[in-house]
């Protein structure tokens, strides 16, 4: 069910929550608020470390020595962790590595951090989200 509220803004922040609407594709300022209030609720739970869900991303060179090793070293350290992986070949040089992980936020971040600062991984990034029924 949904409820209405209603909500004060001094004329310039709301121009720029509009401008912000207009640059990320909202229909409407209800779907972004409700975005920005799942955002910071998620991040909450992150810091309470809750339960979560989460996706690391690696780029890296394949040709880095013992890398591959060393990312699956890790994903066995970390196994019961570990919903998923896929690995996709980009080029002759780069791969891309994706993490489904789910667990507790603490445990998940210390995997995505291993993870991310292995010798030769390009970029990193773990895109945090929620287990939580009350934010879907």
């Amino acid at each position: 069910m949904l409820k209405r509220f209603s909500v004060s803004l001094e004329e310039p922040l709301l121009e720029r929550f509009d401008d912000y609407i207009s640059r990320h594709g909202y229909s409407n300022r209800s779907e972004a608020v409700r975005d920005l209030i799942r955002t910071n609720l998620i991040q909450e739970e992150w810091e309470q470390d809750s339960e979560v869900v989460g996706v690391v991303t690696l780029v890296y060179d394949h040709h880095q020595s013992k890398l591959q090793e060393r990312i699956t070293e890790a994903q066995h350290d970390y196994y019961q962790l570990i919903s998923s992986s896929t690995h996709v070949h980009m080029d002759h040089h780069n791969c891309l590595e994706v993490t489904i992980v789910k667990g507790n936020a603490s445990k998940v971040r210390a995997l995505a951090e291993k993870m991310i600062a292995l010798r030769g991984v390009k970029s990193g990034n773990l895109t945090m989200s929620s287990t939580g029924d009350g934010l879907h």
